[in-house]
C-alpha cells in the first residue's frame, strides 16, 4: 500500500507521487464510491505524464458488462461499443451509470496499470467494478469489465479519478505498487 485517499464532496482525486520506475505495475481499489449527485453519474480516470499538470493521454480501450435485476426478470451481457474510446484523450469510464439516489447505488473495483515508467512501450491496463443502480424502477447489479491502452512510450507518473458530473461524495481509494 502506498497511498489511501478519502473523497468527501471531493471534484477529483489524483495520485501524483509514489509512480515511478520502483514497482512493475500499479493497482488501484475504490471502495463505496458514492457520486454527490442523482442519475447518470459514471466514474472515470485518466493519466498524466507531466506530474499531473494535465490529465489526457490518448488511450484506446473497450467495455463489457454482465448485469441482473432484483427481481429475477432481467439479465443480459452486453459488449459496450458505446464505451469504446478510440485514440482519445477523454477520461476513461469505469463503471454503469450510477447515482447517489439510494445508500446502495454505489460501486467499488479494481485498476491495474502495467509498467507506467515504461518509455518504450505503451501502457496496458485492465479494470473492473461493480456497480448497484436503479433503472426505470428496478434495481440492478452490473459487473463491468474494461481494457485498454495508454498509447505513449512517455513515462506515465499520474492518475486522476472524478465522476463524469458533479462531485465524488464520498469513498476510497488505495494505491497499491507491485513488483
Amino acid at each position: 500500500l502506498l497511498s489511501t485517499q478519502t473523497a468527501s464532496a471531493s471534484a477529483s482525486i489524483s495520485f501524483t507521487s509514489d509512480i515511478d520506475s520502483t514497482y512493475d505495475s500499479y493497482v488501484f481499489k475504490f471502495i463505496n464510491i458514492h457520486p454527490g449527485t442523482d442519475w447518470n453519474n459514471w466514474f472515470a480516470f485518466q493519466a498524466s505524464t507531466n506530474g499531473g499538470s494535465s490529465y489526457g493521454v490518448t488511450v484506446t480501450n473497450t467495455a463489457f458488462r454482465p448485469y441482473h435485476n432484483e427481481a429475477g426478470s432481467q439479465t443480459g451481457l452486453n459488449y459496450l461499443d458505446s464505451y469504446d474510446q478510440a485514440q482519445s484523450t477523454a477520461f476513461i469510464r469505469l463503471c454503469e451509470d450510477t447515482s447517489s439516489a439510494n445508500a446502495d447505488e454505489n460501486l467499488s473495483g479494481t485498476i491495474q496499470i502495467f509498467n507506467p515508467s515504461s518509455t518504450t512501450f505503451v501502457k496496458h491496463y485492465l479494470g473492473r467494478s461493480q456497480t448497484g443502480i436503479s433503472k426505470v424502477g428496478q434495481a440492478y447489479t452490473v459487473d463491468w469489465y474494461g481494457a485498454g491502452y495508454f498509447n505513449t512510450t512517455s513515462a506515465i507518473n499520474a492518475f486522476q479519478f472524478k465522476m463524469n458530473s458533479g462531485n465524488i461524495d464520498d469513498g476510497i481509494i488505495k494505491m497499491y505498487g507491485v513488483k
